[in-house]
């Protein structure tokens, strides 16, 4: 298929992969506090259901949805006590503060006792759903969106090929590629409960052809399964990306504006499928995940399965420290990961990696003018103009940007990463993307403000027709009791008239 399929634009950027590949994944152990934020996932905050002071066991419920809202659950991690819910430093460039639940451990490691010896195999299709969904997984490749709901929409519509993304593309990453090599069968486990939740016909694992030991392990686990395929597909970045992903293994395009289960597919992180076997078959919710700590600064670069709502300071020394100071520290890989400016932040269900990257990682060339040689529309695999769509958002034209496809833009820094003149391009499209945002949520505000306006105006004009109505109808049986008094006044009259009259007859006879 690839010998015929053109993979779209892309660029090939230097991997450094090797650094951290080096030994087997890492356990660390338990930190003397676990600082949870209530909002891991892509939707609303999770609301708490502990309390300041109560001890809880690991693998308990600490948050959950309060509603019908995209949300994902919250565990602890291990045992101990709720010491605090306030807000934390958010692991985000802004440092802004984020609530979330701080738990003091115990060291003691307590699990909540489950006992549960159902087959997950034998569960309906909203059954592992609901389990996924109660275990608070979500989308490990960075997405982060709650798993359950992809499940349950790809159950309601036509999926015939789940795609587990073992691509991992990014540069410097590697924590799938080692999950991949030691826990394939796990994997493979968990994408089979997918697949049976969404009714697929057939898996496909898509891996980069520079991972030769996870194809080996994931081809090796796959073999009982006639229906499970393991794909080697080119290395190019951002072959990570869903759409491409498809467009790679399929041949399909996702159109504009749409979704991968347009064309029938649906795609999985491989680290979401392995957390979806630990839930199901383990009894497990998600509480860890592994982690690719690496860079320059490092002293240690390697892969550790690391508890939820541990510091990054503390996780780092747990990796024997840093040689120096880093120039920067990246939450994620180096192309569309999160700059921290701290490492006082809590690891979340999103974080792929830790990066301490030295001053020769980082490229700190002043930006040039644009010399329109089109590199960024060669490099995007989106098959946008980030020239055009760059002009507009610079020149405030936010619109127009969207008119070249920024609703499209899956801001994987391809466009920047070749860019001649050293553009901060994906910093446009990020600014224009939120200016949209916050223009569509100004204008829903402004309707749903205009909605209420109207409400009460209607609500006021019932009121008062209501008024009236009443008054009329009081105004009638007034009148009508009036009328009647009347009447039974002249009745009273004539009957008088008619006594007297008669008493006039009998007195005259």
């Amino acid at each position: 298929m690839f010998n015929k399929l053109k993979i779209r634009g892309g660029v090939h950027a230097e991997e450094r992969k090797a650094q951290s590949t080096g030994q087997p994944i890492t356990t660390l152990g338990i930190p003397p506090f676990l600082y949870l934020p209530l909002r891991q996932h892509a939707g609303k905050p999770a609301e708490p259901v502990v309390s300041v002071g109560q001890s809880v066991k690991k693998g308990e419920l600490l948050a959950t949805s309060s509603g019908e809202d995209v949300c994902a659950s919250l565990h602890a991690p291990t045992s101990g006590v709720v010491i605090a819910i306030g807000e934390v430093t958010a692991p985000h460039p802004s440092q802004l503060g984020t609530l979330a639940i701080t738990l003091e451990s115990d060291g003691l490691d307590t699990p909540l006792a489950l006992s549960d010896t159902v087959d997950p195999m034998t569960l309906s299709p909203s059954e592992i759903a609901d389990r996924v969904d109660q275990a608070g997984i979500v989308g490990l490749g960075g997405a982060t969106f709650p798993a359950a709901l992809k499940l349950k929409s790809g159950a309601r519509q036509k999926i015939d090929t789940l795609i587990l993304n073992g691509s991992e593309c990014e540069p410097y990453l590697t924590c799938d590629d080692m999950l991949m090599r030691e826990r394939a069968e796990g994997i493979i486990s968990g994408a089979r409960l997918i697949q049976r939740a969404i009714g697929a016909k057939r898996i496909v694992a898509g891996i980069e052809d520079n991972k030769p030991e996870a194809i080996a392990a994931m081809e090796e686990a796959a073999t009982p399964y006639s229906d499970v395929l393991v794909q080697p597909i080119p290395t190019r970045y951002p072959m990570g990306s869903a759409k491409q992903l498809i467009q790679a293994i399929m041949g399909r395009e996702v159109p504009a504006g749409g979704r991968s289960s347009d064309v029938g597919a649906l795609v999985h992180n491989v680290a979401t499928a392995y957390a979806v076997h630990q839930a199901l078959y383990e009894h497990q919710p998600l509480i860890s995940r592994v982690v690719t700590v690496s860079g320059q600064c490092i002293e240690q670069p390697q892969n550790v399965e690391v508890l939820l709502g541990t510091s990054i300071s503390w996780m780092l020394e747990e990796c024997g420290g840093l040689t120096e100071a880093p120039s920067r520290v990246v939450m994620g890989g180096p192309m569309m990961g999160q700059i921290l400016h701290t490492t006082d932040v809590p690891i979340t269900k999103g974080a792929s990696g830790i990066l301490a990257l030295a001053s020769p990682e980082i490229s700190k060339t002043e930006a040039s003018p644009c010399i329109r040689c089109g590199s960024c529309v060669a490099a995007c695999p989106m098959g946008l103009v980030p020239l055009e769509m760059a002009r507009h958002a610079k020149g405030d034209d936010f619109e127009g940007a969207r008119e070249f496809g920024l609703r499209d833009c899956i801001l994987c820094g391809s466009c920047a990463y070749v860019c001649p003149s050293h553009i901060p391009l994906v910093h446009y499209f990020q600014f224009a993307k939120g200016e949209l945002s916050s223009q569509r949520e100004q204008a829903r505000k402004g309707e749903l403000t205009k909605s209420l306006a109207e409400a009460r105006k209607q609500r006021k004009e019932r009121e008062e027709a209501e008024k009236a109505a009443a008054k009329a109808a009081k105004a009638a049986k007034a009148q009508a009791a009036k009328e009647a008094k009347e009447r039974a006044k002249a009745e009273k009259a004539r009957q008088q008239a008619a006594e007297a009259a008669q008493t006039s007859e009998e007195s005259g006879s």
